[in-house]
């Protein structure tokens, strides 16, 4: 094993006592090692020039807005916490992403694409997400245990940003489990993976999501994300709160919500337009 060097254990000690998550602090490592293979130097000999060139160099090579500004977030994290630098962080800039709507499907279109997946572990599965909200890293760390049948809720152990919350369990939901259940017979983790000591690696939920788009004749782009935005737009057409809402899907800020009343196509459509006040004749006077 190859050892590791002060710098990364620094590193890695720092994102250990902040309680960042396995999978940020791989990201964040990944971020730091591809910027000093880059330059060919160890990153703590870099200045702000260079990391300005590397995310020149990101950007001509077509690097993604979320992945650039995870990169920012690793490197500001490197330089403000594990060197100890005030002035860097702050000028390490963010990328203005792109708005962009979220994808929704329609009650009868989530219909056609959970019918159309055959394995009965994804099909269960992907209509957690959709009942639930879930984001595709908390419904395959899913337990028997979280699903609470006597309250009706289910416990999501730390979700993004390393919070525990609880959602509704659908009475519908529940009826699929226990389904699922019988014929499955899970022990331990509800969607175990090939080695029932495992959860299910997400990578098959992102297969099955493609392949049931294809089956289900779907024109949209369908993700495992797709169903926790349908999830929160339905909802929102079916008047809860977006403040509950928020809550329910794990978010920080209600910004990150209040995007869904922008494609909540229930709510604009039954809203009535300020013309519907008015008395106005079509054509003008002769």
């Amino acid at each position: 094993m190859a050892e590791i060097s002060p710098l990364r254990r620094r590193m890695i000690e720092d994102m250990t006592v902040r309680n960042l998550s396995p999978a940020t602090q791989r990201s964040y490592l990944a971020a730091v090692s591809k910027l000093s293979r880059y330059f060919g130097r160890s990153p703590d000999c870099l200045e702000l020039e260079d990391i300005r060139a590397f995310q020149v160099h990101l950007v001509a090579i077509g690097i993604s807005w979320p992945a650039l500004n995870q990169i920012v977030c690793a490197l500001r994290f490197f330089y403000g916490v594990t060197l100890g630098h005030d002035a860097i962080p702050e000028r390490i800039s963010y990328a203005r992403q792109p708005s962009k709507l979220p994808v929704v499907l329609s009650a009868d279109e989530v219909v056609r694409f959970l019918e159309a997946i055959p394995s009965l572990k994804s099909r269960t599965a992907l209509t957690t997400v959709y009942a639930a909200g879930l984001r595709v890293s908390e419904v395959v760390l899913l337990k028997i245990a979280d699903i609470d049948s006597q309250r009706m809720v289910i416990r999501v152990e730390q979700g993004k940003g390393g919070k525990d919350r609880y959602v509704m369990l659908s009475p519908q939901l529940l009826r699929i489990l226990r389904s699922y259940w019988r014929l499955a017979r899970p022990q331990r983790w509800l969607f175990p993976g090939r080695d029932e000591d495992r959860p299910l690696d997400p990578t098959v939920l992102h297969a099955a999501c493609r392949s049931a788009r294809l089956a289900a004749s779907l024109s949209k782009q369908v993700t495992v994300h797709t169903l926790r935005h349908s999830f929160a737009t339905h909802l929102l057409e079916n008047g809860a709160d977006v403040r509950i809402i928020q809550v329910l899907l794990g978010h920080a800020s209600l910004a990150s919500t209040a995007r869904y009343t922008q494609v909540a196509t229930k709510t604009i459509s039954n809203t009535p337009s300020p013309l519907d006040r008015l008395r106005l004749e079509v054509a003008p006077p002769g």
